[in-house]
This record gives structure tokens, sequence and C-alpha cells, in this order.
């Protein structure tokens, strides 16, 4: 007992000196049991238990320990290997918290005694307060960065991405782990792709900038190779002695195509202008040779002299009748305008129609509802419709399918932003669709062109289509043509509507004063469509209806879409689509892998019979334009 007593004895007081020397330190000495045998100054200062009041007490209970893991864990880890080090959070005399740094040593005593733990402390209240500070304002900023609408890339001065926002997964098609780390140049075309890393080294070493601090148009790659164009706007900043590079990208895409649309609709109204007035003061011409052809007709007797003056006559008349095609162009023709039914005149017309176009091509006329009313010149219209046809005819060599659709429809908003020079309101749709052979987009771009054509000489004078246009436009409306190669073209021609009559009119007027909400939903929807403005309008609609939207720009993407969500209730794509797999085979291949989804079909053809594809057994049907309203009550009957 003896050698018991001065072996604890000892033992306390190497306690006593090691606290002594350590006093101010954070130190405190207890039992595997948590009571306390020492406690420092130190530990007076940072929890506010003077030592009298700490001494005997469960330093766990004392402080209100909370443990990262479970404490008799920590003691079995302790009494293993005699050590145990971690952060805790223990709570002050006035209840403040306290977060501590601290690590357990355990000693062994000397003879019986018991094993004693020496548990230093360190505050690191303020550094939880710092990182935690630093970890909102990183959640803060990356809830900025997941919603602003423009793209974030970050890279450093090796021109390797650090971070990739969510804008830019969108728009690039990447995600995030996919290009962090690698060269930003992927995301670029050539030859920027290849001349990048000499662009950052040229400007690390003479200071030279070519982007960095003002924006800049340049071209971006997607992930599908697509090139598109972009704005670019580059931040420098330095830390830690390095460079970093912060871009922010906005897709030009829409506001180049709208540009386009309007510089369009510019170069149309001056070539109309220009040739409107050449043609008027040609025909004047024309007016003064063909008068006086006539007075000398009438003079002459000798029959190889008058079998000139036909000639004469007869080019006289050819002449009025190309610049009578180019004042409908330049929308100076003398037009006639009266209430007609556009429907009936079509269908009156569509005899003469068919004989134009021979055996080999189907027509089709189709009119759908009675309200078509128009104040059109009807024999303008049969013209224009007699050009269309031949075009068509033309197209289909080999035979085909010429479909001729009038119906009442209304162009909103979402529509006219589109086209700059179509007004909103209510107009009547005739839509002229073949199945040829399509356009390409160069051929597309100069359709309306006047005298250009792609017939071989002497086989039209390339007034057709122009002459088209320019009518549609000098009867308040406007003509449109979408047309893919190898699919067929659909030109559509929106005559202002004529206001409804009596009852109808009543009725017309009631639902714009009391108008009917849409039906909406919450389903998720797969839309596919390659025109970015056309999908941004669909999605806008969809969500705002409350539907749950996953968007793709081509079947491809899709396909991808559909492994990535499971729960995706109806697919909304468009026929015709880059990428080697058009609407109605992806609709095919979506049914293989999810029979039950439903499919809705849109596309900018007059009839679901396009290019020879029959689509009544694959899913619903709708032709753009369409409204707002057409779109949630067709959802609605197919997901109900």
């Amino acid at each position: 007992m003896p050698g018991r007593t001065q072996t604890g004895t000892s033992t306390d007081s190497q306690l006593d000196a090691l606290t002594m020397l350590l006093d101010d330190a954070n130190l405190i000495v207890h039992g595997t049991d948590g009571i306390v045998r020492r406690w420092t100054t130190g530990c007076e200062r940072l929890y506010g238990w003077s030592k009298d009041e700490a001494l005997g007490k469960v330093v766990h209970e004392l402080l209100a320990t909370e443990f990262p893991e479970p404490v008799e864990d920590i003691r079995r880890q302790v009494q293993t290997t005699h050590a145990w080090e971690g952060e805790v959070v223990h709570r002050h005399r006035d209840g403040h918290t306290v977060f501590v740094a601290t690590r357990w040593v355990l000693i062994n005593t000397s003879g019986d005694g018991p094993p004693i733990i020496i548990q230093t402390n360190n505050d690191v209240t303020e550094m939880k307060r710092v990182q935690n500070h630093l970890a909102e304002r990183e959640a803060h900023l990356r809830s900025i960065l997941d919603t602003v609408p423009e793209s974030m890339i970050v890279i450093d001065e090796f021109g390797k991405i650090s971070s990739f926002s969510a804008a830019a997964e969108r728009l690039f098609g990447y995600a995030s782990e996919e290009v962090c780390g690698h060269n930003v140049s992927m995301l670029m075309p050539n030859p920027d792709r290849e001349a990048h890393d000499s662009y950052i080294s040229r400007y690390l070493t003479t200071g030279e900038r070519r982007i960095i601090g003002y924006g800049r148009v340049v071209q971006g790659q997607r992930k599908d190779r697509s090139v598109f164009p972009m704005e670019l706007a580059v931040g420098e900043a330095q830390t830690n002695g390095k460079r970093i590079f912060t871009g922010f990208v906005r897709d030009l895409t829409s506001r180049h195509k709208i540009e386009e649309e309007l510089r369009q609709a510019q170069k149309m109204e001056a070539i109309g202008q220009l040739t409107g007035g050449l043609a008027h003061d040609f025909n004047n011409l024309l007016t003064v040779i063909s008068g006086n052809l006539e007075m000398i007709e009438d003079r002459l007797k000798d029959a190889g002299l008058l079998e000139l003056l036909h000639e004469a006559q007869g080019a006289a008349e050819d002449g009025a009748k190309l610049t009578g095609q180019l004042l409908a162009f330049g929308r100076r023709q003398p037009l006639h305008p009266k209430l007609v039914d556009v429907g009936s005149l079509v269908s009156g017309f569509s005899e003469l129609l068919r004989r134009t176009l021979g055996e080999t091509i189907q027509l089709r006329t189709t009119v759908t509802g009675a309200a078509n009313e128009a104040n059109v010149d009807g024999s303008q219209l049969q013209n224009a419709l007699l050009n269309l046809t031949l075009n068509a005819r033309d197209a289909m060599p080999r035979g085909g399918k010429l479909t001729i659709e009038i119906s009442r429809v209304r162009l909103d908003v979402d529509y006219a932003q589109m086209y700059p020079d179509v007004r909103t309101g209510e107009y009547v749709l005739i839509a002229v669709t073949d199945t040829g052979e399509g356009m390409t987009a160069d051929v597309r771009e100069k359709a309306f062109d006047p005298f250009f054509t792609t017939k071989g000489a002497g086989a039209g004078t390339g007034l057709g289509l122009s002459m088209v246009y320019g009518f549609a436009k000098q009867s308040g409306g406007h003509a449109q043509l979408y047309s893919e190669l190898g699919q067929g073209t659909s030109v559509r021609i929106f005559l202002a509507a004529a206001p409804r009559h009596d009852g109808a009119d009543q009725l017309a007027s009631e639902a714009e004063t009391k108008p009917t909400s849409m039906p909406g939903g919450t389903e998720k929807i797969l839309v596919v469509e390659d025109d970015p403005r056309v999908r941004r309008i669909a999605v806008s609609r969809l969500t705002q209806l409350g539907y749950e939207i996953v968007e793709a720009p081509n079947a491809a993407e899709a396909l991808d879409r559909l492994d990535e969500h499971n729960d995706i209730a109806l697919l909304f794509t468009d026929i015709v689509m880059p990428g080697g797999m058009t609407g109605d085979e992806l609709a095919a291949e979506v049914r293989i892998r999810r029979p039950g989804i439903k499919i809705l079909f849109t596309s900018g053809y007059a009839e679901p019979s396009i290019a020879g594809r029959e689509l009544a057994q694959s899913g619903s049907w709708l032709k753009k334009p369409y409204t707002a309203r057409e779109l949630a009550t067709l959802l609605r009957e197919l997901l109900d």
C-alpha cells in the first residue's frame, strides 16, 4: 500500500508540474470516466468555468460536448491507439457555442493506478465562422451562377477550365465534369481552337489584349460539333500570384436569326420599291410601243410586214405580263379587293389546278371551318395559287402530292416576335404544300427575290414567288416559305381575315372580354426542336402552363435525355431535324424504349403526310404556327 501511495503521489506531482507549465494553454486532465482532475487558467478563460467549479465534474457534461462520432467509439480508439483528435462543439458557461480542435493522449500511470487522458483544446470558433461565411457566399454565388442566363467559364493562365456554370452546360451540351481540367479550346471551332493558347501566351508575354476587358462576337462549338455565334466578355483577376480569367458567354443565335429576318424584310422592301418603280415606268414605255404598233397595223397591207408587226406586238404583251408581275412584287399592281370566301374560291378553282398538275401528282384541297372570308382580289389570288402550283409541279418531276389547306388562324405575340414584319391578329391561311425536291438554305433565302430561279434557261422568269410575296403584302398579309432539301416545300399565304359576323362576332367579343384559363399540368415533357427560337418559345409556353420541361435540339440528344429521365410523360417533337434522325424515326425509337409515352408532332408543313409520311398511327399533330391555347388543349387531350 505505501508503494501505491508513493506512485500516486508521484503521478499527481507530475500532473501538477505539467499544468503549471502549461497553465495558459487550454489543457484538461481527466480520467477515462471523464471526471476532471486538472483545469488550467486557459480553460477558465475559454469556457468561463473556474477551476473549483470544474474539478470533479464530468467534462462532457460540463461543456455539453457534441462529438463527431459516438463517445464510446472514441474511448475505444483511445484505449487502442492511445490517441484521438478531431473537432468538437463545446458550450461556454454563458451558453454560446465554442468550436474546438481537440487532441486526446492516453497516459498509463505506473503501478495499479487508472490511466488518464490529457486533452488539449484549440479554439477554432473564428476560423469556423469564416469557413461558414465563405461556404454561404459560395452557395450564394453558385445559386446566382446557376440561374443567370449568361454562361460563365473560368480558366487558369494555361487555358484549363476550373469552373463551368449550369447555363454553360445547357449552352454547350457538356456536363461540368466533362470539361473541367481540359483546355477551353475544346469549346471553339478552328482556327480559334488551334490559336487559343498562343493568344494567352502572347498576352502574358506582351500584354497585348485581343479580348480581355471587353466583349467580342466569336464562334462557339457545342458537344455535337454544331457551331454558333456568341458574345464573349472576359475579365481577369490575380490570386496567390496566379492569373484566372472569367468569361461570360451569351448565345447570339436567336438574335442573329431575328436580325437576318429583319434584314431580309428590309431587302425585300427596298427591292420591291425599286422593281415596282422600274416596272411602272417600263409599262408606260410598253404602252407607247403597243399603241404605236396598233396604229401602224391599220396602215400596213404587206403580209410579210404584218407578220413582223404581230411578233413585235406579242413581245410587247409578254413584256406587259412581266411588268405586271414586277408590279405585284413591288405592291403597285392595281387590286380590286372585295369580300371573298377563300375556301369556296379555292375549291372552285381546284379543277383547273388539277389539270395543270397532270396525272402523276395528287391534289388535295382541305377547308377547315366556315369563317374563311377575307378582303382580297380574287383573280390575283387565283393567279398566285396558279404560280405556286406550277412551281410545285416542277419540283415533282416523278409525281407526288400537292395539298392546299385553308383555315382561319390567329397569330400571337410569340409568332410576331420571330417575324418583325408580321402583325398579330386573325388571318385566313392558305398553305400550299408539295412533296417535291425541297430547297437548300441558300435557295430558301433568295426564293422570293425577283428573277431568282433554279430552273434552266428559258424555263422560268423567276417572278412567280416574288409575285406571290408582293400580292400577300399588298393585301395586308404576308407570305412565308418552309422547305427542307429532299422533304418538300410549303408556301403559306396569310390574308387578313374579315371580322366575324353577328353571333360569331358576339361570341368572339365575349371570349375576348371573358378569357378562359388555359388547361395546364405538372407532367414532364421532352421538347425536341432544332430551331432555338421556336424551342425557347415552346419551353416558355409549357413552363407557364406548369409542366416540367426537358429539352433537346436533335433526336440523338433527345434519346440521351430520355435515358436520364424515367418519368417523361410526353414527347413533343418537330418532324424535320438535322442529325440523321427525323421526328417520326425518333418517335418510333422512343416507343420501343418507353411504350407508354404519348407523342405530339409539329412541323411547318401543312399536313401530316409530308414527304410520304403517314403519322396518324404514330401520334397527334400540331401545325406551325400554333397558339398557346391550341398547344395547351391538345396536350390535355393526350395526357388525360
